[in-house]
């Protein structure tokens, strides 16, 4: 089959499409691939620079959707379902896959194999993110930055219907502007001086809540964003620089930075996929949640697709059609 893999720690541009063999399906079920997420982490792990270090070579990945070929009796599973899975350990850039059926969703007839490719993660990370973490309250306002990307545009599909009544997008440029509005978001401000355009949009008072998949520069002006009560939800650093937070910040306006470690949380929690899923697929069945519209790339451009995301010019969510 073919796949994705990383061989050397030298960056996206060393990525390669290889022939391996197909895994063993034993026990598992077993999915042929249509497409599969690309997302920040595969950046950042060919350059060594992620937290989970496998030995080379490897295949990347954690997120697929395809149509199952086969699945262990008493599964719930069955030869030609729709279904999209989560590959924990990496191995999802590849035409076959092989996974527990605890990782393993029937998705609706109305949702495309290559959404679905590009639904999981991001979706249900910040279904965690403000449910969970944040603790979203109706009515609230909701702000995240590089919402033009994977987690951002998650946020403006989502948040709304987790009971915000304003999402606030920040984006680098007008293309990223269009993108974040596509997704629904209420008002967009670019990066440029967003601070003081977020307070004026608010009338001073700020935000309930910063998704920020970014961190870097713009982290203490994130804080100084927060209404009394507010709440920085810190999923990630694709801007690069992994920012410290003055603790007297908190004190003095009642605020919170809260951490999103989704991953981690799946382990410690491990009903709490399962009953993700059962308040997010109805909400794709009924059409209330759209489903993603991705940048949809084929795997002879996996290297270019991967550089996207660590240059940051990717606008959406992008997946690698692997059929």
């Amino acid at each position: 089959m073919r796949a994705v893999q990383i061989s050397r720690l030298d960056g996206p541009e060393a990525v390669e499409v290889v022939d391996i063999p197909e895994p063993d399906g034993d026990g598992k079920v077993v999915i042929d691939v249509a497409a599969a997420g690309v997302d920040f982490p595969i950046a950042l792990q060919t350059r060594g620079l992620y937290q989970y270090k496998p030995n080379l070579p490897f295949v990347p990945g954690n997120e697929v959707a395809g149509v199952v070929r086969s699945a262990p009796e008493g599964s719930g599973f069955a030869a030609g379902d729709r279904v999209a899975a989560l590959t924990p350990f990496g191995g999802g850039l590849a035409e076959v896959v092989a996974v527990d059926a605890q990782s393993v969703f029937t998705i609706p007839e109305s949702v495309e194999l290559t959404s679905a490719a590009g639904l999981l993660f991001n979706d249900l990370t910040v279904h965690f993110a403000l449910r969970t973490r944040a603790q979203l309250l109706d009515g609230e306002t909701v702000l995240v930055h590089g919402a033009a990307g994977g987690i951002g545009t998650s946020t403006l599909r989502l948040a709304p219907l987790l009971g915000a009544a304003r999402t606030i997008a920040v984006v680098s440029t007008e293309e990223k502007a269009e993108v974040a509005r596509a997704n629904g978001a209420t008002d967009v401000v670019l990066t440029e001086g967003w601070l003081a355009a977020v307070k004026g949009l608010t009338g001073g008072r700020g935000v309930d809540v910063v998704v920020d998949p970014v961190g870097g520069d713009r982290f203490t002006d994130s804080l100084r964003s927060l209404a009394t009560g507010g709440r920085l939800l810190v999923i990630g650093f694709t801007g690069g620089e992994i920012p410290t937070v003055r603790v007297n910040r908190l004190l003095l306006n009642n605020i919170d930075v809260r951490g999103v470690g989704w991953g981690a949380w799946l382990f410690t929690n491990p009903g709490s996929l399962r009953q993700q899923w059962a308040e997010v697929e109805p909400l794709l069945a009924s059409g209330r949640l759209s489903a993603p519209k991705p940048i949809v790339r084929p795997v002879a451009e996996a290297a270019a697709a991967i550089a996207s995301l660590e240059n940051r010019t990717a606008a959406g969510k992008v997946v690698l059609a692997l059929r």
